[in-house]
């Protein structure tokens, strides 16, 4: 028997290939602009390309105002810190790999936003919740071991050679489980037509934040397209989402974005020509595992279908 599967769904698909080149883009975008300034650059693209076809629809002032005040500020405030700490973890990575390393640590977010919304949502959750968090919290613990050996000692030293970075991983990771349950406490279904003014509003701020700590650097044609590029994946992953949580398999679709980080570990590796150690390869799969198992141990998943 056949298995069928809808255009809708696929689109789903795609979104999630889209989200998983991110790590490499941010990477090569912040190693010839800056961590704040690439940020900047990547959003205020994505976000004028979004907000210019709000605008020619002239939405974007009624989805202001049917948006609730919290959500927008509070929300916003979220959004912007967690592209900040993102660009920053990745952009201050010592080297491509230490990057590939700091992407997986931001993919603490999954298992974390199931732990946050048993707070905030008051979700109901099984056992599987705690070998869940354990494996995701252990496959962190190896990525950081990432020179060969698995210790106490080495994930301190690992950590301390670049604490700035493993920080701000750490801050977007959280930020981002936080903004994840905020949004659905606080937004309702129109909340999802302003969050390309947090992208363009984002954008400007990290941009003029950069400028004034260390000026616009130099850049070539391939900042440029690659600026472009993250703009239009930014844009067309949120519409290919959208339409898949719509009409599409949700749970299908939902369960394969807990495989982003393989993903995004694969294609970093082929555009930053760079072969990971086999501890990232074994922390990433612990960190797949720990997402799915959290994932699983919600009971009434229908309560986050949008």
């Amino acid at each position: 028997m056949r298995c069928k599967i809808n255009r809708y769904t696929l689109f789903g698909f795609y979104a999630i290939i889209l989200w998983s080149s991110n790590i490499a883009l941010i990477r090569s975008i912040s190693e010839q602009m800056g961590p704040i300034i690439g940020g900047g650059a990547a959003c205020i693209a994505g976000g004028v390309i979004t907000v210019s076809r709000l605008i020619l629809k002239k939405s974007l002032l009624k989805r202001i105002k049917e948006v609730p005040l919290n959500y927008l500020f509070g929300c916003g405030g979220l959004f912007l810190i967690y592209t900040l700490s993102l660009f920053l973890a990745v952009g201050l990575a010592h080297s491509r790999a230490q990057s590939i390393e700091l992407g997986l640590v931001n993919y603490m977010w999954p298992p974390l936003t199931i732990v946050f919304s048993i707070f905030f949502l008051s979700i109901k959750a099984n056992y599987k919740l705690i070998p869940g968090t354990f494996f995701a919290l252990f496959g962190i613990f190896l990525v950081i071991n990432s020179n060969g050996s698995i210790s106490l000692a080495s994930f301190a030293e690992n950590f301390m050679s670049n604490p700035a970075a493993y920080i701000f991983g750490f801050i977007a990771a959280i930020t981002w489980a936080l903004y994840s349950n905020l949004a659905r406490l606080w937004g309702e279904p129109k909340a999802i037509g302003v969050v390309p003014l947090f992208v363009l509003i984002t954008g400007i701020v990290l941009t003029i934040i950069g400028a004034l700590m260390t000026g616009i650097n130099h850049f070539e044609i391939k900042t440029v397209a690659e600026i472009l590029i993250f703009g239009l994946i930014t844009v067309c992953s949120y519409v290919l989402w959208d339409m898949a949580m719509l009409q599409g398999e949700v749970i299908l679709v939902a369960s394969c974005a807990y495989f982003i980080p393989f993903f995004s570990t694969v294609i970093s590796c082929i555009y930053l020509k760079i072969i990971p150690g086999i501890n990232v390869w074994g922390g990433c799969v612990f960190i797949i595992a720990g997402s799915l198992l959290s994932w699983r141990s919600v009971t009434g998943k229908e309560s986050y279908k949008k």
